[in-house]
């Protein structure tokens, strides 16, 4: 369809949500994400069966190890639509993002390496 999403979104193509882990999510927000959703099957219609109900409940605990540590747990979130609706794809994408706006950049931030900084002395 062509449509068109925002463009901070990064997409990760997976044959099933039900291959995303708990540490696939939190390391995402290690590595500086500020939200995170995933997008699968309906529910009830997964290739895998019950790939999208594994996935949601993975989400649900994330999102209470988020809450835990201080992270708002809306930063997290999963949508559920059939392959051929990439308008509400895009709708999605547009509404997690507004969401993320709202709520900021996210506390974690990754550690840079400083490459350079240290000084030697030559005698």
């Amino acid at each position: 369809m062509r449509a068109q999403y925002p463009a901070n979104i990064r997409i990760i193509k997976l044959p099933c949500t039900g291959k995303v882990s708990e540490i696939h999510m939190l390391k995402a927000f290690e590595s500086g994400a500020d939200g995170v959703y995933l997008v699968g099957c309906e529910e009830g219609n997964c290739h895998f069966l019950t790939g999208n109900l594994r996935a949601r409940k993975r989400v649900e605990r994330v999102k209470r190890i988020l809450e835990h540590i201080g992270i708002e747990p809306e930063r997290l979130a999963m949508y559920n639509l059939s392959a051929g609706e990439g308008t509400r794809f895009v709708q999605y994408a547009k509404e997690m993002t507004e969401k993320i706006r709202e709520l900021g950049p996210t506390p974690i931030k990754p550690k840079k390496q400083e490459i350079g900084t240290e000084r030697f002395e030559v005698q």
